[in-house]
């Protein structure tokens, strides 16, 4: 079965079913818990996303796509902890690993009461395919190899997505009523001209979450800003042209961990000083800190492996419109 074919009988979907009730995946796989949010099957290809958006293919629709039998993925999965690896798991690892991912599984166990689901990652996918294609000596396929040309890179992902009329941008995450108790917790709580970088980055954080973070006590970008805009400020001599920057109340929601110490203190910096941290967010941060930071946590388990891409996109500053003539 190669691309174009499933892609042909695409065409023919109309509604796709979705999947209530979050369900744990394994532990050893590092993730909070995330459920089917939407599946469907095109010519035995199996495909879905996960609550947290992340496609995938099921361990059947993987096994179709590389042209192999369904136990040849399942022994993929079956040797991925073995002390002593064998190569076909190195190689795929390597080819993980040089995309700068590091799953501690190559699926998550979505199984419920009526069957059982070995969701495969579209990254995990891409690197399996992969290996079928170049890297498995004699047992190369010509499928995995044809396949593989059309779904590289973002291809297969957003295939996936079309599939399912599934929007990253308009998904609605439970993040919106974390995000809205901090706002709430310290919107009144800094002093009369000056400024906070959790209230001032708040459209940031926004539009992360709009793109499928899970703002949670797992992933506070705040922090990451503030540390630096901090080093900024001491760095560059920014206290003797604005005044002295001064500690406020910051408070946690109490069922994030960090509410163990409330109130936290925090520091918040002149209004004078407002125009020098949007350019430095604009033309600093955004540009050289926050890439890092996203991946960083994507390794961590923090934030769903397809986000890195997106968020960075959105978060790209405007181009200033060319001048009338």
């Amino acid at each position: 079965m190669t691309f174009e074919e499933i892609a042909t009988m695409a065409k023919e979907i109309k509604h796709l079913p979705s999947k209530t009730g979050p369900k744990k995946i394994n532990p050893a796989q590092g993730i909070l818990d995330v459920y089917v949010d939407k599946q469907t099957e095109i010519q035995g290809i199996e495909m879905g996303v996960l609550s947290d958006g992340t496609s995938f293919l099921t361990q059947r629709g993987l096994a179709r796509l590389c042209g192999v039998q369904n136990a040849h993925i399942g022994t993929i999965g079956a040797e991925w902890d073995e002390e002593i690896q064998k190569p076909r798991i190195t190689t795929i690892k390597n080819l993980l690993s040089a995309r700068g991912q590091t799953p501690t599984a190559p699926y998550f166990d979505v199984s419920d009461e009526k069957r059982q689901v070995y969701a495969y990652p579209d990254y995990v996918c891409l690197a399996i395919l992969e290996y079928y294609a170049f890297e498995a000596g004699a047992n190369v396929k010509p499928e995995a190899v044809q396949n593989f040309r059309q779904l590289a890179g973002m291809a297969l992902r957003e295939f996936i997505y079309t599939q399912l009329g599934y929007s990253p941008a308009a998904r609605v995450p439970d993040s919106w009523s974390l995000f809205h108790d901090r706002v709430s917790l310290v919107f009144h709580t800094v002093p009369h001209d000056y400024f906070s970088v959790f209230k001032e980055m708040s459209d940031i954080i926004v539009t992360l979450i709009r793109q499928g973070a899970q703002v949670d006590d797992k992933f506070i970008p705040d922090i990451s800003v503030g540390q630096h805009w901090a080093n900024h400020w001491r760095d560059t001599g920014l206290e003797a042209a604005h005044g002295e920057r001064i500690q406020y109340e910051h408070n946690y929601p109490s069922y994030f961990p960090q509410a163990a110490s409330n109130p936290q203190p925090a520091y918040c910096y002149p209004d004078s000083c407002l125009g020098e941290f949007r350019r430095w967010m604009r033309d600093v941060y955004l540009k050289d800190k926050m890439p890092t930071y996203l991946s960083t946590k994507a390794k961590q388990g923090a934030l769903p492996p397809s986000f890195v891409k997106l968020a960075l996109e959105a978060l790209a500053p405007a181009t200033r419109p060319k001048a009338l003539s």
